[in-house]
Order: structure tokens, then sequence, then C-alpha cells
């Protein structure tokens, strides 16, 4: 099974990035965390990126808040897919991050969560990597069908009363 890298801009992001950590964990989907920085360390996201597919990868997620230009530079040094997730920040509440990580150019894009989204970016890698993994598609549906009976459960309590 192909792997999942989580990289994210700072260690300031982990509280958000461990939730996509968990999430792959939960679905048995193998991944590795770093840390790069699109602005401090650009020459080591675009190494990492370059490499990815070739060293097991097969969907890159990456947070980073306020400019929010890591998916990107990941996004324009491979061809495998790259999930943003842009971090709430002091100054504009994650706004800044969003609309730099959905704002890419023709040709690079970069699919996008919610601000601080990191489960929904680990669900939206395991749905890409269960188009080739058959076990990992019967996961996601089995969570579907957990999901729905959760609701319909809140539903007859409610009714109960």
């Amino acid at each position: 099974m192909k792997k999942v890298a989580i990289i994210m801009g700072s260690d300031s992001d982990l509280p958000v990035v461990k939730k996509a950590a968990e999430e792959l964990a939960g679905f048995g989907v193998p991944y590795e965390m770093h840390i790069m920085s699109a602005h401090r360390s650009p020459e080591a996201a675009h190494a990492f990126a370059a490499s990815a597919k070739d060293n097991g990868f097969g969907v890159i997620i990456a947070a980073a808040g306020m400019a929010a230009h890591l998916a990107g530079v990941l996004a324009a040094s491979t061809t495998l897919p790259v999930i943003g997730i842009p971090m709430k920040s002091a100054a504009l509440d994650g706004l800044d991050a969003l609309l730099a990580t959905v704002m890419m150019p023709s040709g690079i894009p970069v699919a996008t969560v919610a601000i601080d989204g990191a489960k929904n970016a680990a669900v939206l890698a395991v749905q890409m990597l269960a188009l080739s993994e058959p076990t990992l598609a019967d996961k996601l549906a089995e969570r579907k069908r957990e999901m729905a009976a959760a609701v319909a459960e809140k539903d007859r309590l409610l009714n109960q009363e």
C-alpha cells in the first residue's frame, strides 16, 4: 500500500495535524510526518516532493498557515495529488491560509479542505488511495455505514423523548 506524507510548515501545526495521522492509522494507512517550510527550507520541500512517488508515497497532505505556500510548492514539484490544510492563525483566523491554499495557478492543483480540516484531509487521501486499494474502499464504505447508523440512533433517541 502507498504511504501518505503529512507535511507541516511548523511544529505549532502538530496539534491539528495529529488528527490526520490518527485518521490514517484508523484506516491502516501508513504515513510519515515531516516539518518543511516553503520559505525557510524550500530546497528540502522541493526535494521531498520530487522524490515522493519513488519513495512509495501516493498522496501528500500539506498543512500551513498565513501565507500557506507549502501545498503549492509541493504540488509544483510532484505529479502526486496534494491536499492542503489551511491552518487557523491569529491574524486572520485562517482566511489568509485558505485563500493562499485554494488559489493555485492553472496546472498546479491543490485539493483544499476546511481551515484546520486535518481529519477530512486524511479521509480524502484514503479515498484517493482506495481507487487502487479495494480493502480501503471497503473500510470507507463501512465508515459511512457507521456514520449513518450513528445519526439514525441520535434521531431515535431524540424522538423517544
